[in-house]
């Protein structure tokens, strides 16, 4: 893949995301069911659905703290990544697992980011502007703090439009658990930046 890539969300009823490298080539297509109990997310590699990368599924129905684990398109499990529950109130912090081991923490850069965009956000007309203003970044974590990826918020008035950048040496099996444990990330955090 060709960094930085682009995360971008679509305007729709049912959510939709794009991922495409620095070329403009989609990475990933997303198109998240609504009203679905048990999360199942497919993760295609082009805009028409046709071809099945991965697949993202919750361990229980609707729950703060659920796991979504990774599957290829053949249905072998190869991660998961899973929000921190309580300690993620304050900052965002998920962490990404290959079987039971932790190999990679997600946690935002500045949790008064969204704070002020929140405060922000509520002033009438003048909110209008926090997606200019408030922009959070994501830190990508080895359990020795080392940063091997980032993701930052591209400001914008109206959509919401992320790049990730690779900051370290990845395997590909690493990199793909990280691309997906962001994309989840971003769907469950969709009312923050």
């Amino acid at each position: 893949m060709r960094y930085p890539l682009e995360l971008k969300f679509k305007w729709s009823l049912a959510k939709q995301v794009e991922v495409t490298d620095q070329t403009g080539e989609i990475i990933f297509f997303v198109r998240q069911k609504i009203f679905k109990l048990k999360e199942v997310i497919g993760v295609f590699g082009d805009r028409e659905r046709n071809q099945l990368n991965y697949e993202i599924k919750a361990d229980r129905v609707i729950d703060f703290s659920a796991r979504y684990n990774f599957s290829d398109e053949n249905g072998r499990v190869f991660g998961a990544v899973k929000r921190r529950g309580m300690r993620s109130i304050w900052r965002a912090r998920y962490d990404i697992f290959h079987g039971e081991d932790v190999v990679f923490t997600i946690a935002e850069k500045n949790p008064w980011v969204k704070v002020a965009d929140s405060l922000f956000g509520e002033i009438p007309v003048v909110g209008m502007l926090s997606g200019f203003v408030f922009n959070p970044t994501y830190l990508v974590s080895r359990p020795d703090e080392q940063v091997v990826m980032r993701l930052e918020k591209t400001p914008a008035l109206f959509s919401r439009i992320f790049s990730i950048k690779k900051v370290d040496e990845l395997s590909e099996a690493d990199e793909s658990s990280i691309l997906l444990s962001l994309l989840m990330m971003l769907l469950l955090e969709k009312n923050r930046g």
